[in-house]
């Protein structure tokens, strides 16, 4: 029904409105009594084989959102319903921020694929931290935590310790985000000595606290071996918790889309299919050189339950979708621990 009807109805609009118009039909319909448990009976899986513990968390499965697709914290336990065992919010940053200029969200149909330069776009630190304190999360909630705009590089030390430390008592666990392609010169933030010293003062405040929260870092699929390397040293190093893998890409290659629609479309982060392989290759690399030293949450191109149980297979303990969610529909959660389910049963 959803590629059949909903989704065809969705793609009349801009990605931008048709998420706007998704937001608010699940605000009332999940208003309505009862509906709520309905819905958790028919998308939920409940079966103790999916339950994953890391860094010292318990997941009811596997599967969550990226970040992204809550940017405002408010849809958290909608996705609860739908079968996800947690969520990303944000990126949250100090203050309010617009984020650049619309239109920043295109769809690549042919490719399933999306290239966004939405800019960090949320309603700030206080906003949020009160939209997560107005109702009890019933999933496990991340804190993917970024800077201003307008903070320059080398005062972005303190945006990120003001999220940290405003967000401690709401979520469970966060995620440095230093590697989104649409906020300018981000991506500098990514070389090791620059991220080694927001790491090392988070983590310094993280351990004055009675009960440090898990502390990850999302990475860019355009790495270099070098720079993966680099990568796996810093968590290593300072004892974070894991690697998200990965961010969206400013990489173009082997799209389907004619050349001169994605020329037209310009500057921004790519996400969906495309990056299927490259994020899984990453969190191979990852695994390896690491020898599993931490956990990898994977993400980048999932759209099937194959695609989620590769990244499985190839070193990640969780899996989150964001672009998969939007093209194959609300069910996407539910085939993939199905599918973990089918495998584990031939074992």
């Amino acid at each position: 029904m959803y590629k059949l009807l909903i989704k065809r109805l969705l793609f009349l609009f801009d990605p931008e409105t048709a998420h706007k118009i998704v937001s608010v039909l699940l605000k009332i319909l999940f208003g309505i009594p009862f509906i709520p448990q309905i819905f958790r009976l028919f998308f939920s899986v409940n079966d103790k084989r999916l339950k994953t513990k890391v860094f010292g968390i318990e997941f009811d499965n596997p599967v969550g959102i990226a970040a992204g697709f809550d940017k405002q914290a408010t849809l958290y336990n909608e996705m609860f319903c739908l079968g996800f065992s947690h969520i990303e919010i944000g990126t949250v940053t100090p203050k309010p921020q617009f984020g650049n200029e619309k239109p920043r969200l295109f769809r690549l149909p042919q490719d399933n694929a999306l290239i966004n330069r939405m800019g960090f776009n949320n309603i700030g630190l206080e906003k949020i931290k009160y939209n997560l304190s107005k109702q009890k999360h019933k999933l496990i909630i991340a804190g993917n935590i970024g800077k201003n705009t307008t903070t320059k590089n080398k005062d972005a030390i303190n945006d990120y310790i003001t999220c940290f430390e405003g967000l401690f008592d709401y979520v469970d666990y966060f995620t440095i985000n230093v590697s989104c392609p649409n906020i300018k010169n981000l991506s500098e933030l990514q070389n090791k000595d620059s991220l080694s010293v927001i790491v090392r003062e988070i983590q310094r405040i993280n351990n004055t606290k009675p009960k440090p929260k898990p502390i990850l870092i999302k990475i860019s699929p355009d790495l270099t071996t070098k720079q993966l390397d680099d990568m796996i040293e810093l968590v290593i190093e300072t004892n974070l918790d894991g690697i998200v893998a990965t961010n969206t890409s400013t990489s173009r290659i082997g799209l389907k889309t004619n050349e001169k629609t994605v020329d037209k479309i310009g500057n921004g982060g790519l996400s969906g299919k495309p990056l299927t392989d490259r994020s899984t290759e990453i969190i191979r690399y990852i695994a390896q050189k690491s020898g599993k030293s931490f956990p990898i949450i994977g993400i980048g191109g999932i759209h099937s339950p194959k695609d989620a149980i590769d990244k499985l297979k190839a070193g990640a303990t969780l899996v989150q979708v964001y672009t998969g969610f939007i093209y194959e529909g609300p069910c996407l959660a539910k085939r993939i621990n199905k599918a973990i389910l089918r495998n584990l049963s031939k074992k």
